[in-house]
């Protein structure tokens, strides 16, 4: 497989190039449910470069390849450290789907690795600082300027919640936790925001690449949105299933509120507390339907998987989550 992999890489580069392009070193870095990234070495003139491509199959595809990596120079354009796109192919043919070709950025990114070496090296508050001001800095930019084709996320916190009432009548009706947890969100769901942002989705421990000095790079830019609610995207890295038993360090088991606060603002973000805890319930509880969804899918036979099927367990911790979230002195 990595031979062929090879010689499709090859074969792209080279049409960009003109020339022949050599491809070595070959390395599955991760295989996910919806992405392939692979490490590999060529030289396009000026010497052997480090590379990675993000291979996506045409069929689950979220948001066009060139269009994420539209997305990610926006970013780093405006300072969010993302690696730099080298090359977009649209064609499937030459490795079995789309792909983007990146800087590659050594570092780590299994989140208990992370978690070890920011540990290790007292780097906590430094990554947490650093996630905070790169999201600040996100969500600084004019999603008015992001592509166009970029997906729009629903800023109206009213319409999240609709949304997920149905899912809870629909799979998880007999949860008592569910529905005292909609009756509170119902009884706090704020306005519209003041101001929407271009969205990340998807940014935390586990998403990011970090090094012994720290923040390195954001990856996984698949679900971008633009014209959404920041403090929706400021309440998922701050839940608890990323922070991976480091429970006491709210943002991503790295270190607490205040380290990621700051350097949200020094980014240009605007924190808004009432906002962010509702999210943080909301997200929470969104994440609760997923896995029902997920547990359901495996029970009518849709999607046969023991990975499916074992979501269903971990509904309960969801909500335990939810009922430290909501009450009184609620710090979950």
């Amino acid at each position: 497989m990595s031979a062929d992999l090879a010689v499709g890489l090859a074969a792209f580069l080279e049409s960009g190039a003109g020339r022949a392009v050599a491809v070595s070193k070959v390395e599955y870095l991760s295989a996910g449910a919806r992405r392939r990234n692979v490490a590999f070495e060529a030289d396009l003139g000026g010497g052997t470069r480090r590379l990675v491509a993000t291979i996506v199959p045409s069929a689950i595809e979220l948001v066009p390849v060139d269009v994420e990596a539209a997305v990610r120079e926006l970013a780093r354009t405006h300072g969010v450290p993302v690696p730099p796109v080298v090359a977009i192919c649209t064609d499937s043919a030459y490795v079995g789907g789309p792909f983007v070709v990146s800087e590659r950025v050594d570092g780590e990114t299994v989140p208990r690795r992370v978690l070890r070496l920011t540990e290790a090296a007292g780097l906590g508050e430094r990554v947490a600082e650093q996630l905070g001001e790169a999201m600040g800095r996100l969500h600084a930019i004019d999603p008015s300027t992001a592509p166009t084709r970029l997906p729009e996320a629903a800023p109206d916190p009213g319409r999240q919640l609709a949304e997920a009432a149905e899912h809870v009548r629909a799979l998880l009706p007999d949860r008592p936790v569910f529905a005292l947890t909609l009756r509170w969100l119902e009884r706090r769901c704020p306005p519209a925001p003041p101001r929407t942002a271009l969205l990340h989705t998807d940014l935390r421990n586990g998403n990011i690449v970090v090094g012994p000095e720290g923040l390195r790079a954001v990856l996984d830019w698949e679900g971008a949105q633009r014209h959404g609610d920041p403090m929706r995207d400021v309440a998922w890295p701050a839940l608890r299933m990323w922070r991976f038993r480091a429970d006491d360090r709210e943002f991503g088991g790295l270190a607490g509120r205040a380290a990621f606060v700051r350097g949200y603002q020094r980014g240009g973000g605007d924190f808004d507390e009432d906002r962010f805890r509702w999210w943080k319930v909301m997200c929470t509880l969104a994440w609760g339907i997923g896995l029902a969804g997920q547990a359901a899918a495996h029970l009518d036979g849709s999607v046969r998987d023991i990975v499916m099927a074992a979501s269903g367990r971990r509904v309960s911790e969801i909500e335990w989550d939810l009922l430290m979230q909501i009450r009184p002195t609620g710090k979950g």
